[in-house]
C-alpha cells in the first residue's frame, strides 16, 4: 500500500462523525459461538468497531490498520466503552497479519487473497476466522469498490485451507451490498 493509500485512510478517519457502525449482524450473530477469553486481531480495523466489540466480550485485543489516525480513533471508541485495545500501524499488503497465535481473527472490508491464505496458520488450535467482504455482484447497484477490491461469486471458500466452515453466507445486505460472511475454525493443531 502506498503513501497515498494511508494519506486517503487518514483523510477519511479524520472526517468521520460520530460513532463506528455496529458490526455486521452476522458478526453479532456469532456472539454465542466467540470465545470470551484469549487473543483476537482485527485487521484493518478503521476506527475499531469489530476491535472494541470483540473487547467488550473479554478479549484482549490488537487492532491493526495503515491509518494511525484510524488507530487513534479506534483507542478513543475503546475508552468510551470502558475497554483497551492494543493498535498496531501495519501495512497488511506489504508485511502481512502479525504472528499468532489468535483465538480470534476478523477481517472486514479489506481484501488481500494472500492475506486470506495465511489467516488460517495464525490461528491457535479452534481459533475463529471472521472475514467479511464484498462480491462484485456488489457492482449491480454501486459503483464503488471496484471490482479489484471485490471478491468472486462464492470464492472466499476457496481460498482458506486448514479450516472448518462453520457459517458461510452471501448475500444482499440490509445496507444494500452484497457481501460474503464467513466463520471458520482451524482444525488440527
Amino acid at each position: 500500500m502506498s503513501t497515498a493509500d494511508r494519506d486517503k485512510w487518514d483523510a477519511r478517519w479524520a472526517e468521520a462523525a460520530g460513532p463506528p457502525r455496529p458490526p455486521d449482524p452476522f458478526v453479532q450473530g456469532l456472539d454465542a459461538l466467540l470465545p470470551r477469553t484469549g487473543r483476537a486481531l482485527d485487521l484493518a480495523a478503521g476506527r475499531g468497531r469489530y476491535a472494541v466489540w470483540l473487547a467488550e466480550r473479554g478479549l484482549d485485543v490488537t487492532a491493526v490498520d495503515v491509518s494511525p489516525i484510524g488507530l487513534e480513533r479506534a483507542a478513543a471508541h475503546a475508552a468510551d466503552h470502558g475497554v483497551s485495545i492494543a493498535t498496531v500501524v501495519r501495512d497488511l499488503e506489504e508485511e502481512g497479519a502479525p504472528e499468532g497465535p489468535w483465538d480470534v481473527i476478523t477481517c472486514v472490508g479489506f481484501l488481500h487473497r494472500p492475506l486470506y491464505r495465511a489467516l488460517p496458520g495464525l490461528l491457535a488450535p479452534g481459533g475463529w476466522l471472521i472475514i467479511v467482504q464484498g462480491t462484485r455482484r456488489n457492482l449491480e447497484r454501486h459503483q464503488h469498490p471496484s471490482a479489484r477490491y471485490l471478491l468472486e461469486q462464492v470464492e472466499l471458500p476457496s481460498l482458506l485451507d486448514d479450516v472448518e466452515v462453520v457459517r458461510h453466507v452471501e448475500g444482499w445486505t440490509t445496507a444494500g451490498r452484497h457481501h460474503a460472511r464467513i466463520a471458520a475454525r482451524r482444525v488440527g493443531p
